[in-house]
């Protein structure tokens, strides 16, 4: 596992990276999961943040969470709850080609401390990082306003053309290491196993389930 899935979990120190991401995962899920600001109990859906200087998911109530609700903030940032099915996206293959990516599942993010977008897909060790030629995404930007506006740190565009039908999302970070995940926690062998698609549909059919179309043009 790399250093960027790292810091964007919580609490890593003196696990494994196994361990550190089915912690999150049950974060996600668990109804005595305690805020790591005020240690108030959490509920199913609940907020998270990002601190900035270490760049990691912080699980934490509503309230902790609306004290960073700025994008000004310094120390955390907040991750935004918003799904949004990008309806009219338009991506090429040959643009695909040209962001030098080599599975066809991924998100996008900017990195305000490397001051560029990266991009990381998920593998069987975790989150792996790649830097997209700058040309090429910005490609992507002129033909998709609406990527101009993602929230540096904490919005992602996620991008899966696995099936005959490509799905673009604008997600929270969250939600992609979710999946991240549960590919790191299901995948058998060297195709993955039946389980692990079997998981993947399934997130993506449960997150287009939570969103609301929005054009890929805007982002109003």
């Amino acid at each position: 596992m790399n250093d960027t899935m790292n810091s964007y979990l919580p609490r890593l120190t003196g696990q494994s990276p196994l361990e550190s991401i089915r912690r999150y995962v049950r974060q996600r899920t668990s109804e005595s999961a305690q805020c790591e600001l005020c240690s108030a109990r959490l509920t199913h859906e609940h907020a998270h943040l990002v601190e900035l200087a270490s760049r990691r998911l912080c699980c934490v109530c509503d309230p902790c969470a609306i004290l960073f609700g700025s994008a000004g903030a310094t120390k955390f940032r907040r991750v935004p709850r918003k799904v949004q099915l990008l309806t009219n996206f338009r991506l090429a293959d040959v643009d695909w080609e040209n962001l030098h990516l080599p599975i066809n599942l991924a998100f996008f993010v900017y990195n305000s401390a490397a001051k560029r977008v990266v991009a990381l897909y998920p593998s069987p060790g975790g989150a792996t990082e790649a830097l997209p030629p700058l040309d090429a995404w910005q490609t992507l930007v002129d033909d998709n306003p609406c990527l101009s506006k993602l929230e540096p740190d904490v919005e992602a565009l996620l991008v899966n053309r696995l099936g005959p039908e490509p799905k673009y999302f604008m997600v929270g970070i969250d939600e992609c290491f979710t999946l991240v995940g549960l590919v790191r926690m299901h995948w058998r062998g060297l195709s993955g196993g039946t389980t692990v698609w079997s998981e993947i549909d399934g997130f993506f059919t449960g997150l287009k389930a939570r969103s609301r179309p929005e054009s890929g043009k805007s982002h109003d």
